[in-house]
């Protein structure tokens, strides 16, 4: 099992999980990847924070469900080091209309952050195959249904 130092700023008044399931999420897709050790930040934030943070480092300036910030190779005992930034406003209104549990919702875009720190992406139609076998395998193990079998993300 990996070590994980996991942080939660919540600068949103908005429901949210735990702590605790944000850290057994990110643990999960850790421990996939075989990563012994990692720091993350999880930020929870407002639709204008969001949309702000995509419009600067996407060229997305809506809000979007969450974004991935890694450090490289920022500690040298090759620690990941990395921030998620998640909207619940977003997270929320997906899983209404996606027709999924709000908890479940919350684990993918979770996994998803974290392998994308790790460095996955879903650019082409290859890598998104690969990525989103991944997640989908990840999920199972925490009992979680496939979330691609009814999302088009």
């Amino acid at each position: 099992m990996s070590t994980l130092d996991l942080t939660l700023q919540c600068a949103t008044d908005a429901n949210a999980p735990p702590r605790e399931d944000f850290a057994g999420w990110a643990q999960a897709a850790l421990a996939d990847v075989e990563c012994a050790c990692a720091e993350l930040t999880v930020r929870l934030v407002a639709e204008d924070e969001s949309a702000q943070l995509n419009g600067a480092y996407r060229q997305k300036p809506t809000p979007t469900n969450v974004l991935s910030f890694g450090y490289g190779d920022s500690l040298p005992d090759e620690t990941l080091v990395g921030d998620l930034v998640i909207c619940p406003a977003v997270v929320e209104r997906e899983a209404r209309q996606q027709g999924k549990p709000l908890a479940d919702h919350w684990a993918h875009l979770t996994v998803h952050g974290v392998l994308h720190l790790c460095g996955f992406d879903h650019e082409s139609d290859i890598d998104a195959a690969q990525m989103e076998a991944r997640e989908a395998a990840i999920l199972a193990r925490l009992g979680i249904a496939d979330p691609y079998l009814t999302d088009a993300a």
